[in-house]
């Protein structure tokens, strides 16, 4: 300490030098510099003057935070293309599984194709999909049926090579946020056809309108996963292509179409019990063997 401070004073002028000699390096608490015990006579052992700090790092300069914006932004969208790229390419294999590599002879494949394509997935990661699914090894599909907090009903379908360990997992996860497996939750549900399309600028009373033109049972307004506003006509498995076709001749621009699970009878959940159950849902469906999760969750007003 002795040997610093004289380096110190080997820089500061011969005005600084002479003060600095009557006092100490001590810490200083707020305004208040504490005097040693060696203070000349006649002076204060509390020196109330403001102080300036001496730094011994440069300062932090001001300036825009790149690193904000790709922490907080580009880091959670990059991961959220790539768990859905990474649920789109189980859903191939699934498809091909069943039908086969060739989407004119397989209907879910061209549909899942589809929805690839509606989300920018390159044509080259859809190939190397339907390659892949052929090589790769059979997988099993499973559809949980599961209780969440609150009530609500929901039924996870995944995708897996090793079914005890996915059984485990799946079953903690549920656990460790309230939830359970629950036998006849699929009673809330219905296997339907679900053609999706933007909203746009159109009604409700326009979208009920094309939906019994087209011959579609109902029309549900809903969200895509970047938040943009759509339509979901809903109708029977075998009526969902004809209801398609029938609604681009009405000039609405389709985007895609599957089947889906369809909820018969919502459960409506308050604004606490949401958070919960999203919390729930979002561990579910990061999961990497879950390939899709639909539930019957109704916001309450």
């Amino acid at each position: 300490m002795v040997g610093g401070a004289g380096l110190l004073l080997g820089f500061l002028p011969n005005s600084c030098r002479v003060a600095l000699s009557h006092a100490s390096l001590v810490p200083r608490i707020g305004c208040i510099t504490k005097v040693c015990a060696s203070v000349p006579p006649g002076v204060s052992r509390w020196d109330p003057r403001p102080v300036r700090t001496l730094h011994h790092t440069p300062p932090l300069c001001a300036g825009h935070n790149k690193w904000s914006k790709v922490k907080d932004v580009k880091i959670p969208r990059d991961r959220a293309r790539a768990r859905m790229m990474q649920k789109l390419t189980m859903m191939i294999r699934v498809a091909v599984r069943e039908g086969g590599p060739n989407p004119e002879f397989n209907v879910n494949l061209a549909q899942v194709v589809e929805q690839c394509r509606n989300n920018s997935v390159p044509k080259v990661t859809i190939d190397n999909a339907i390659k892949g699914a052929e090589k790769s090894k059979t997988g099993t599909q499973h559809l949980y049926e599961v209780r969440g907090p609150g009530g609500f009903m929901a039924l996870v379908e995944i995708l897996t090579e090793n079914n005890k360990r996915s059984n485990q997992e799946i079953r903690y996860l549920l656990n460790k946020h309230g939830a359970a497996v629950c036998d006849g939750a699929h009673y809330s549900f219905s296997k339907k056809g679900v053609v999706m399309a933007a909203r746009g600028d159109m009604s409700s009373d326009q979208a009920l309108e094309l939906a019994i033109e087209a011959g579609a049972e109902d029309v549900q307004e809903t969200e895509d996963e970047e938040e943009r506003a759509m339509l979901q006509f809903i109708c029977g498995t075998t009526e969902m292509r004809g209801v398609r076709e029938a609604l681009e001749k009405l000039g609405v621009a389709t985007v895609q179409s599957g089947l889906e699970y369809v909820p018969t009878a919502s459960v409506p959940l308050a604004e606490d019990q949401l958070r919960d159950a999203h919390m729930c849902l979002e561990a579910i469906k990061d999961y990497p063997d879950v390939v899709r999760v639909w539930d019957n969750i109704q916001a309450q007003d």
